[in-house]
């Protein structure tokens, strides 16, 4: 089955109650391309079938604009992660038949790693091996656990893109708002390139300084992005007032964490000039209307935040060159991300410039034409 011209309903949704086990969940396949989809797995105790369908809608169009040939999944577990071996078996036994379908789910927010492998031994699934497809020469594990960073190299990416289209020269003021994985990567990528980090937000609240120390800020973080209050160096100022990332002065605003984090009733208080979307549905649609007609910048996840997906998807429709010694795959990969983040972001802008709107959907229709 090829893509359709122009997604519109789900092309399946399924509702998941549990082989085996109790569970309450749903997996959305928006669209099948070559027989194919894929798509994290995200698992809230509030995660609703519309926010995986919305998740799963991303993930068609960030292929569809990578120009990979593979459609958008996604899957969400009604959870709060208190007894994750039952839930994960569970699921693993409920979704064997999408997984050996051709319906490869992998790791999205409260999902780790160690949770994907219980679900794909639960399964029987190994991406390594499927019909029609030559045979992965390495475990998944050794093959997408190095490129943990991809997904923040491609948000890094599309930020000095964005910079370089806009004019600027010399370094920029940033606010990461979500100092998870994607966060933590997007922050040294910046920093290494001179630019200054002037505020972090985690679920705690807003730190901010003229110049936080990235490095320093990374050890004292706990693998779900929480900065130890107790280690903070001196001279940064704290807040817990929700939202206060917006009123730091920044030149660009990296969105890293939760979903709808800027909307149409805090947008008011965007002081940058650029947000670069670094997590999932990270804007509203009304927020993103009031950027645009403010002046300011957008560069939407499904351009930036792709290099996880994306990494992914060249591994099970067998692009990626696994001949390449592992430090050279890993460079290929990255290289790869970067260069279809650039590209789509260029575009974008150039749009953006040329009439009023939104631009992501000519874009869109452009990529569908050249997959």
């Amino acid at each position: 089955m090829t893509a359709p011209e122009e997604p519109q309903d789900p092309a399946l949704t399924v509702h998941l109650h549990g082989s085996g086990g109790a569970i309450k969940g749903w997996v959305v396949v928006d669209t099948l391309v070559d027989g194919l989809a894929m798509g994290g797995t995200r698992m809230t105790a509030g995660v609703t079938e519309e926010e995986v369908a919305g998740l799963a809608r991303d993930m068609t169009e960030k292929f569809t604009l990578a120009g990979l040939r593979i459609g958008g999944a996604k899957a969400g577990i009604v959870a709060d992660g208190s007894d994750r071996e039952e839930t994960f078996r569970t699921f693993g036994r409920t979704v064997k038949p999408l997984l050996h379908g051709g319906i490869h789910l992998g790791i999205d927010m409260g999902v780790t790693p160690a949770d994907r492998a219980v679900f794909f031994e639960e399964a029987k699934y190994d991406p390594r091996y499927r019909l029609g497809a030559p045979d992965m020469p390495i475990d998944w594990r050794t093959y997408y656990e190095p490129l943990i960073d991809a997904t923040g190299h491609g948000v890094g990416v599309a930020a000095i893109t964005a910079l370089e289209a806009s004019g600027r020269t010399g370094p920029a003021h940033v606010v990461v708002q979500g100092f998870g994985a994607v966060g933590r990567a997007v922050a040294r990528f910046l920093e290494d390139r001179g630019h200054v980090v002037v505020g972090i937000a985690d679920v705690q609240g807003t730190i901010s300084a003229d110049r936080l120390p990235v490095a320093d800020l990374v050890a004292i973080t706990d693998q779900f992005g929480a900065i130890d209050r107790t280690r903070l160096p001196q001279g940064v100022k704290l807040s817990a007032e929700p939202d206060a990332w917006l009123d730091v002065d920044a030149d660009i605003l990296i969105l890293a964490a939760q979903k709808y984090a800027l909307t149409a009733e805090n947008t008011h208080r965007l002081r940058a000039g650029l947000v670069v979307e670094g997590a999932n549905l990270a804007s509203s649609a009304a927020a993103k209307e009031k950027v645009a007609a403010s002046g300011a910048a957008l560069v939407p996840g499904v351009i930036a935040n792709i290099g996880g997906a994306a990494s992914a998807a060249l591994a099970v429709t067998r692009v990626v060159p696994f001949d390449l010694p592992a430090e050279a795959r890993k460079a290929w990969v990255f290289d790869w991300v970067g260069d279809r983040v650039r590209q789509n972001t260029r575009d974008l802008l150039e749009i953006a410039a040329s009439r009023a709107g939104n631009p992501l959907p000519e874009l869109l229709a452009a990529r569908r034409k050249e997959r």
